[in-house]
């Protein structure tokens, strides 16, 4: 059985303002990925892993038939023989790290959805913008089982392989990103924060956070705002205008949205910002996993960051 791998994925900008309607924009991130397999006794060194895997996906079978069962239901799967692999030993063999903001249980809704999914909407087909929602929905729902609420996002960004541009809720586009530079002394990164991440308590801070009118006006007038003028500079290529936007919308995060960041890196946050050497953001809902860095010398940030581990995802 080879079934075809599915990338993770990063949220360059656009976490928790995706959820008030800004804009996002998600790329994939190719250095890990995931695909679903049949456990083979060869692979023994696997096994704890393939057979946590395996009960895992017999849960969310449970949840997908629930899906298929519903009222003009807008997904059906074939149950049948998706649990007949599941008794089988099929599971997700995936290196991307759980808890970390890079999409892991994304990765794992697209391959379900490839696979098991009837008249599924395929990659290949002309995706106008109403197979896209239809198929960020249906992500959506699948993808509620892992967190309790999904944007469908990270699914949908694993199953096309593509850069997608969120302009609103109801607007989604795949877009195509400036090419890199491969040795170019700018990047974008990934720094381990060394704690796992969960996406459920992170969100629901937020979502208490909305009650606060003072917290939905920042959200709006400098949260929203700085997302939005990233997303613009970075399709753009505008590098300058970037890094001056990123600096901002780093000091409104670290202001703002401290429960998200492990306590730890409150300081080396801050001194991102003082320095200029680099400039943190969250990658995904924060808590722990990844955060994501700017710098326009990486050197220098290596410097400044060095006993931290980093991932360089692109260069400018």
């Amino acid at each position: 059985m080879k079934r075809p791998l599915f990338y993770s994925k990063i949220l360059l900008f656009g976490e928790y303002g995706i959820i008030k309607n800004s804009k996002g924009l998600a790329i994939p991130y190719n250095f890990y990925n995931g695909a679903l397999k049949m456990f083979d006794q060869a692979e023994s060194h696997k096994q704890e892993e393939a057979k946590k895997s395996n009960e895992a996906l017999r849960k969310f079978a449970t949840h997908l038939e629930a899906l298929s069962a519903e009222d003009n239901a807008i997904v059906y799967f074939d149950i049948k023989q998706l649990k007949s692999d599941i008794d089988n030993g099929m599971y997700f063999d995936s290196s991307i790290p759980q808890g970390y903001g890079v999409g892991s249980s994304g990765a794992l809704v697209a391959a379900i959805y490839d696979q098991y999914a009837h008249d599924k909407i395929t990659v290949l087909e002309n995706l106008t913008r109403e197979k896209l929602l239809k198929l960020k929905t249906i992500f959506g729902k699948m993808e509620s089982f892992f967190h309790g609420t999904s944007s469908g996002l990270d699914p949908l960004n694993s199953y096309l392989s593509l850069p997608i541009l969120i302009n609103s809720k109801d607007h989604i586009e795949p877009t195509g990103i400036p090419s890199q530079a491969v040795n170019g002394k700018g990047a974008v990164f990934l720094l381990d924060s060394g704690v796992v991440g969960e996406t459920a308590p992170m969100v629901r801070i937020f979502m208490e956070n909305m009650k606060n009118e003072a917290f939905q006006s920042m959200l709006k007038t400098q949260f929203i705002k700085y997302t939005d003028a990233c997303i613009d500079d970075f399709l753009k290529g505008n590098v300058k205008s970037l890094f001056s936007n990123v600096k901002k919308l780093s000091k409104v995060v670290l202001n703002n949205f401290k429960p998200m960041i492990p306590a730890e890196f409150h300081a080396l946050w801050k001194k991102g910002i003082d320095t200029g050497d680099y400039f943190l953001k969250l990658c995904g809902s924060g808590g722990g996993g990844y955060m994501l860095g700017f710098t326009e010398d990486l050197e220098k940030a290596k410097k400044t960051l060095a006993g931290h581990k980093i991932e360089v995802v692109y260069q400018f």
